[in-house]
């Protein structure tokens, strides 16, 4: 019975959060790969451009709240979200008009775009906070849970309960809808074989009659989906800051080096390594312990490795280890 009780504690403390957080990162470290595969360079103003993204949600949920309109037990937020993908796509595309199609055809070299990108990043950031404000912004409803930690020691008669948020379980069907989805357009579709071939070979892409622009504004367009979907569900899953999306950039990085840039495979499988790797490092394990130890050899303190205050810290080392052993990421020399 006390291993049952561990296992439930690791479940509500660790695995849950880490597979929704996982999916969250997954999905953003999508967008970073997209734009490094097919544009060819590491896009600083991801964080930001989520949340923009999640912004539109918030205002508009807010708005659709104010007039009665929702679903029932699900976030109001879903009914926003076409709106908000809507408005960050416009949002991109005016970004890329203005900014960096300049220096695209200005044939500038990688690291000249990041840097543009670092400068789209802050005026995205300032613009999100004049817009919404730098504080911490509800938009949650509907109900919390999928099912509560009461109603489960009352069905199960343990002493651990198991609560999984609705945000949780929506997070993860969203996402695997989100992947199916991404990784049917690119292999099935025209257009996606188009993005895959001027991913592999700019000039045999050009010489095939693949009009470079329209792969351009497709890649913008995948990316806003992506961004503002991520965007949107990390911030129900915890709650919408935008200096948290900046902070997010990290192991938005680190989980798309890690799996291998450009691959999307490897984005998501280094967002839930580097989701894992967070949670479980940060996690205090003395309630698992107490059930899962013979009585008198637990642990008396939290038995926690890192504070979450060092959370960031961990995607930090684990993208220096890979860069240091194996600097094409995991899923070596995958392509888009």
């Amino acid at each position: 019975m006390d291993l049952l009780n561990a296992l439930v504690a690791l479940s509500n403390f660790v695995l849950i959060p880490a597979i929704a957080y996982g999916s969250q990162l997954a999905l953003g470290a999508l967008g970073v790969t997209l734009i490094y595969g097919i544009l060819r360079f590491s896009n600083f103003a991801h964080g930001d451009t989520m949340a923009f993204g999640a912004m539109i949600a918030v205002l508009v949920t807010w708005w659709m709240q104010s007039v009665g309109i929702g679903l029932g037990p699900l976030p109001t937020a879903l009914l926003a979200l076409p709106f908000a993908i809507l408005g960050c796509m416009a949002f991109l595309l005016l970004t890329d008009r203005m900014v960096y199609r300049f220096y695209r055809e200005q044939k500038a070299k990688p690291v000249i775009l990041v840097i543009v990108s670092m400068g789209v990043m802050f005026i995205t950031n300032g613009l999100v906070r004049f817009i919404i404000g730098p504080g911490d912004q509800r938009f949650s409803d509907g109900e919390r849970f999928i099912i509560s930690a009461r109603d489960f020691k009352a069905m199960t008669g343990l002493k651990e309960g198991l609560a999984i948020k609705t945000t949780q379980g929506i997070t993860v069907v969203v996402a695997v809808i989100c992947v199916a989805l991404l990784f049917w357009f690119l292999n099935r579709t025209r257009t996606g074989k188009s993005m895959r071939a001027y991913s592999d070979n700019e000039d045999l892409a050009l010489l095939s009659g693949i009009n470079p622009e329209r792969v351009v504004m497709y890649t913008w367009l995948i990316v806003a989906a992506l961004a503002t979907t991520a965007g949107v569900l990390y911030g129900l899953d915890k709650s919408y800051r935008p200096f948290v999306y900046f902070q997010l950039l990290l192991p938005i990085f680190a989980s798309a080096i890690v799996g291998g840039l450009g691959s999307p495979l490897g984005a998501i499988a280094g967002g839930f390594l580097i989701a894992f790797s967070e949670v479980l490092i940060t996690y205090a394990w003395k309630k698992v312990l107490v059930y899962a130890l013979p009585e008198g050899i637990e642990p008396t303190g939290l038995a926690q490795l890192l504070s979450t205050d060092y959370k960031f810290a961990v995607s930090f080392v684990i993208l220096l280890i890979v860069l240091l052993f194996r600097p094409t990421g995991l899923f070596k020399g995958q392509t888009i």
